[in-house]
């Protein structure tokens, strides 16, 4: 708990890159015992001044101090910063997916006996960490196998290992579903009463209303203000204001769509799990789109909402049982993603870093990398074009950087979210399917791209929105499918979809399917 004295200060901290100045006299107090929330847009500076502390930037590559329990610390890297008890865990999981989960929490860490890795100790310490992040399974399991939630948890776990007193978490929440959300939550409280200090920083604004006790807000690259949750006087408009200098009326721009006939029509899609045969993760799916509709997916995590989407876009997941899938009067046969494009089908990938981008190309390139004919005179990329479509992508999306030939990875992840659509706008596709299209986005450019979604809509293309937020989708979608357990169980108009409906027919399991093998 907290007893009112401070354990961190960041006094007029400043960090420039080639460029841009990323944090500019940035001042933060966080008191001993406390969730402290950090918010900001895309781009702000909030996860650099993390780095800072945690050394991920080292002393001597900022202009500021920082005290810890009341002394000047001039930490060198990551490792002086976790001598210290202060560990960061960063929105992409640091974990070693073909590790055991004993191994990732002991990694640099390890329990020796005699100069040797005490096997035994490791795991029985691993099971003792496990228990206090509330997670039950063998420490001998590889992290692959688990999900992205119970990987959470060993991050957590791993950081108990290190004797952490300052906990930072970077976007914890953002891709688990609520379930997994409210136990880590929990476990942040938790943490709490036994005197760590956690520092979060979270685009979820209920969650940050629900366990912070103070909450400091960044805009470009400065300090604005600290707010008391506590005193019950703080609401997410309030926030907001100070995030974006300005309040949202509406969280969705106002928009009346325009519908016309129906150009997308998938029928009987059955798909099989590409690694457990005889086990079906979309089964006999049937859905269509009109144009100038944004359709949207709702699902609990693990029902099949990306599985039915990857496997329409050029069959890039599972094995094809069966299935018909018909675009503007024609029916496609998409064996491959290039097929897929060139029908007209674009895909934003709720996995950015692994599936959307190459992290060592820069902006300009990525822009146009699904589509290089656009840019290319007789085979040859011309240069001038591709720089100029890429720009014209980061003024209309309003992509924070100082230019599109630096590299995606030097991105925050909503700027990096933006390239990716900028990437598939490009691709001029008659249907964009977009997977968590505001994953890890701050309110403000949720509402841009909210309205870039409607704009697609008005130009006559067909949009599908897979989300795990479930006010985006009433507040966006003219229709919404529901799935559970790789069946769509309804279909709801705008104008009768709720929550409570939704989450009725997302816990609809109905009959078993059957497997019936078709090839095309």
């Amino acid at each position: 708990m907290t007893d009112g004295t401070n354990v961190l200060e960041m006094r007029h901290i400043t960090k420039e890159f080639p460029g841009v100045r990323a944090l500019d006299d940035v001042s933060l107090t966080v008191r001993r015992g406390e969730i402290h929330a950090i918010c900001g847009e895309n781009g702000a500076g909030k996860s650099t001044l993390m780095k800072v502390l945690s050394g991920v930037h080292p002393h001597g590559t900022y202009s500021g101090d920082i005290l810890y329990d009341g002394d000047v610390v001039t930490f060198s890297g990551i490792r002086a910063s976790e001598k210290a008890g202060i560990v960061i865990i960063h929105q992409e999981l640091a974990l070693i997916p073909e590790l055991s989960i004993a191994e990732n929490i002991f990694l640099g860490n390890e329990t020796t006996s005699r100069g040797a890795i005490d096997w035994v100790a490791t795991n029985r310490r691993a099971i003792q960490l496990l228990a206090h992040v509330g997670l039950r399974e063998d420490p001998e399991t590889p992290v692959k196998n688990i999900g992205v939630g119970k990987q959470q948890l060993v991050e957590i776990a791993k950081a108990l290992a290190k004797d952490v007193r300052l906990l930072i978490l970077d976007e914890p929440t953002a891709a688990l579903n609520e379930e997994d959300s409210a136990h880590l939550l929990g476990l942040i409280t938790g943490l709490k009463e036994r005197g760590i200090t956690s520092i979060i920083i979270s685009h979820k604004l209920n969650e940050i209303r629900a366990v912070a006790d103070s909450v400091t807000i960044i805009r470009d690259g400065r300090s604005i203000e600290t707010l008391d949750v506590t005193g019950g006087d703080v609401d997410e408009d309030r926030i907001i204001k100070g995030m974006v200098g300005r309040s949202l009326t509406s969280r969705f721009p106002e928009h009346t769509p325009d519908i016309g006939e129906t150009f997308f029509d998938v029928t009987g899609w059955t798909i099989e799990h590409p690694a457990v045969p005889g086990r079906l993760v979309c089964k006999d799916c049937a859905f269509h789109v009109r144009r100038g509709e944004i359709v949207g997916f709702a699902g609990l995590m693990g029902a099949g909402r990306t599985e039915l989407m990857r496997s329409i876009f050029g069959r890039s997941y599972g094995t094809y049982l069966g299935g018909r899938i018909v675009m503007n009067g024609r029916e496609l046969t998409l064996r491959n993603v290039s097929q897929a494009i060139d029908a007209g089908i674009g895909y934003v990938t709720e996995d950015r870093k692994a599936l959307g981008l190459n992290l060592l190309d820069d902006i300009k390139t990525t822009t146009t990398a699904a589509r290089l004919r656009k840019v290319a005179r007789h085979l040859v990329i011309d240069r001038h074009r591709e720089y100029t479509a890429a720009e014209r992508y980061r003024r209309s999306l309003r992509t924070k950087t100082p230019s599109v030939d630096v590299g995606v990875s030097t991105l925050s992840g909503g700027n990096q979210q933006k390239v990716v659509l900028a990437k598939w706008l490009f691709t001029d596709a008659g249907l964009l399917i977009l997977d968590e299209p505001t994953r890890g986005i701050d309110v403000g450019a949720k509402y841009e791209i909210y309205g870039i979604i409607q704009e697609l809509a008005d130009a006559g293309k067909g949009v599908i929105v897979v989300s795990s937020e479930l006010p985006e989708l009433l507040g966006l979608s003219d229709r919404i499918y529901a799935i559970c357990e790789g069946r769509i169980t309804g279909e709801l108009a705008r104008g009768e979809a709720t929550q409570e409906n939704l989450m009725r027919l997302m816990t609809t399991v109905t009959g078993p399917a059957t497997i019936t093998s078709q090839t095309a």
